[in-house]
């Protein structure tokens, strides 16, 4: 028996670390036999490195690997074949390494615990990919509910913040009209007052008075010619020694004419309020019925009133880009935005361009720089039979903003456009 394990390699049969015979032989996934407790012990040396090794080829595992019992050994050992072509394996062209002569089988076991050694790593790897994926994927769904959350977040202080401006903006401007209803309520009670004066009372001392004051004034005005300033656009214009043009505000008011725009020639954009004496641009479209006055394209608007003689009216604008004050004729083009619609582009229509930096006069598509004081308030005074239009900016005094002399050969409508 002796003589027959002399024959086997006592390389294979020797451990590498006792340099004693195999002891419980385990067989690792490199190939290299130990004995178990030798295996053990090495690698519970290299527990701290986090990975371990073939003492034998240096092969390094990451994980400590599966101890496979040698069944090499479990067989009895017998003498050599004879007959070697015969046991030339067919699969691996190599002499058959092991072959059980009572059996009568070749033992692939070597064989195939590798391959279910590579399968146990390939389940591992898929094992650990499966997991990282899954990770990833919860960290994915966490980052975007925290993103859905802090939007909802943001949308909500957003809503609320806008919410309790436009409540107190609303607020306020109730405050404003509930303060403006009782100042006229307090107004209307004291003219009802006045009203209940015993009619037995005489004035006529007081009216003397005024009479008398009246007479120094217009003394004073002759004398230093006009209080109205002058610094507009002024053009050598005969005055009519008849009825010449006023030279004050009370003057101007006493041909105080009070218009209202016609709601079946404004563009569907203006919003008319107030009897119909306020517009309002607006950046939608009202409801009007379809009329063949109105102004399809331009935002504009005439009045209902038609002016002939001495006329005067005032037009006040604020919160838009800009305003046209024009007087046109009645049978101004308005389907387009052609030059034959647009207030001062043709010879139908005399109009005052206002912006907040400049002024201009427009008539015919001739425009005429203007340097006067501007006013969110324009005074137009208009003397038709004479042929005379005149622009005042208004405060506290009235600047002559510009002047026409020409000749009007129909009646004239007040004319607004909007910018």
């Amino acid at each position: 028996m002796a003589q027959r394990g002399s024959q086997l390699n006592s390389e294979k049969l020797s451990c590498s670390i006792c340099l004693d015979l195999l002891k419980d032989p385990v067989t690792i996934s490199c190939g290299h036999s130990y004995c178990m407790d030798c295996i053990n012990t090495h690698w519970d040396g290299e527990d701290r490195k986090r990975f371990y090794s073939c003492p034998q080829c240096r092969k390094i595992f990451t994980s400590r690997p599966e101890l496979v019992k040698s069944v090499m050994l479990k067989h009895k050992l017998v003498e050599p074949s004879k007959n070697l072509q015969k046991n030339i394996c067919s699969r691996h062209d190599e002499v058959m390494k092991l072959f059980c002569r009572t059996d009568q089988q070749l033992q692939r076991i070597q064989d195939k615990e590798k391959d279910v050694e590579l399968l146990q790593q390939e389940v591992k790897a898929i094992n650990v990919d499966a997991k990282k994926t899954v990770e990833d994927s919860e960290e994915i769904f966490n980052q975007m509910i925290h993103l859905i959350k802090k939007r909802s977040f943001d949308v909500k202080q957003q809503i609320r913040s806008q919410q309790e401006t436009e409540v107190s903006r609303v607020q306020e401007l109730q405050k404003k009209r509930e303060q403006e209803i009782r100042d006229l309520k307090r107004k209307d009670a004291e003219l009802k007052q006045l009203i209940n004066i015993h009619p037995r009372t005489h004035f006529d001392e007081v009216t003397e008075a005024v009479k008398e004051l009246r007479d120094q004034i217009q003394d004073i005005l002759r004398d230093s010619r006009t209080n109205i300033s002058m610094t507009g656009t002024q053009p050598d214009v005969p005055m009519s020694d008849s009825q010449p043009e006023p030279k004050t505000t009370a003057r101007f008011l006493k041909y105080s004419r009070e218009i209202t725009l016609d709601p079946n020639t404004a563009h569907r954009y203006l919003l008319l309020s107030e009897g119909n004496r306020k517009a309002v641009l607006m950046n939608r479209s009202q409801s009007y019925p379809d009329h063949l006055d109105r102004f399809t394209e331009c935002w504009q608007v005439l009045s209902k009133e038609s002016l002939t003689g001495r006329c005067y009216w005032e037009v006040e604008w604020r919160g838009i880009r800009g305003v046209e004050v024009a007087v046109a004729h009645k049978n101004i083009s308005r389907d387009g935005r052609a030059n034959e619609c647009r207030f001062g582009f043709n010879d139908k229509s005399w109009a005052l361009r206002c912006y907040t930096d400049r002024q201009t006069f427009l008539h015919n598509r001739v425009e005429t720089p203007l340097s006067g004081r501007r006013s969110s308030r324009i005074g137009i005074y208009l003397d038709h039979s004479a042929g005379i239009l005149s622009f005042y900016s208004v405060s506290k005094t009235m600047t002559l903003l510009h002047r026409v002399q020409t000749t009007f050969t129909e009646p004239l409508y007040v004319a607004v456009q909007m910018y």
